[in-house]
């Protein structure tokens, strides 16, 4: 799944194209993608409707528009692409936006399990799902004290409560491994456990894993391309997610599930205490 860095690198990509252009017709080939709107009501609120920017909140891709934010979660295999009008439409090719300068916006998914919103101007961070998101990495208010308050009662692995939405947007499973791996803090160390000095580390790495995997356009996985062709290159630059050898130690990287997910970690960086 595309997690912070990934959708960052879709949004400043699709904004070169996007900022300024109008709609003019939609195409809905799979309705189960429009989460809280019929297709006939979704397409007669945003034909005619000019994107006049991008955004973010964690991993939740926002299309900004004169009366309506469009808000698309990518899920496992959602992707974007700008096509001519005369390419064909693909079988994994569900909505499709016609824009006034001759291209086409097209959402492709290949397991449908992507969503798209639609809110009212300025209501989206009022209304779920996006109003349960946690800080994101660069909030100011993502401080010590606001994750000692949210973990405080967690007894779960820390690798889980890293992957909780409603604490630190975006961060997703590789992330998580690395963040944990730069912080030193062994993966099922109970959340509530943690010292003040590791919920700051994890503050502080977050920021740098994630700035990082950022400038790197993310990291490339199956699912995942920015624009046609173009892929992340975080991946050459992994500390323990996948790799087999510490970056550091040189010791064995160790593979263990934590809550159902397949979590990296080296035994002599991060030791279980």
């Amino acid at each position: 799944m595309p997690e912070l860095p990934e959708v960052e690198t879709v949004k400043r990509t699709l904004e070169r194209y996007l900022v300024g252009k109008k709609i003019i017709d939609i195409y809905v080939y799979y309705s189960k993608i429009l989460a809280n709107e019929k297709e006939k009501e979704f397409r007669k609120k945003l034909i005619g409707q000019t994107i006049t920017g991008m955004n973010r909140r964690g991993k939740w891709l926002i299309f900004e528009m004169d009366d309506y934010d469009l808000v698309s979660h990518l899920r496992m295999e959602g992707k974007y692409f700008l096509k001519s009008p005369s390419e064909e439409v693909t079988k994994h090719e569900h909505v499709t936006f016609t824009l006034d300068n001759e291209k086409e916006l097209r959402y492709q998914d290949t397991r449908k399990f992507g969503r798209m919103y639609l809110f009212k101007k300025d209501t989206l961070f009022h209304e779920l799902p996006l109003s349960e998101i946690g800080k994101e990495p660069w909030d100011e208010e993502l401080t010590e004290a606001y994750l000692k308050d949210k973990l405080k009662d967690k007894r779960i692995p820390i690798k889980t409560s890293l992957l909780d939405q409603t604490i630190i947007a975006g961060i997703g499973n590789i992330y998580a491994d690395e963040i944990l791996f730069l912080s030193g803090i062994h993966p099922l160390k109970s959340s509530c456990k943690l010292t003040k000095k590791n919920r700051q580390d994890i503050i502080d790495s977050t920021r740098e894993i994630l700035g990082s995997a950022i400038k790197m356009g993310g990291t490339t996985i199956r699912s995942y391309e920015s624009d046609k062709g173009v892929h992340g290159r975080f991946q050459q630059n992994l500390l323990v997610h996948t790799l087999t050898t510490c970056s550091k130690c040189n010791g064995k990287v160790e593979k263990i599930v934590v809550g159902g997910r397949g979590t990296y970690f080296c035994k002599n960086c991060q030791k279980y205490r």
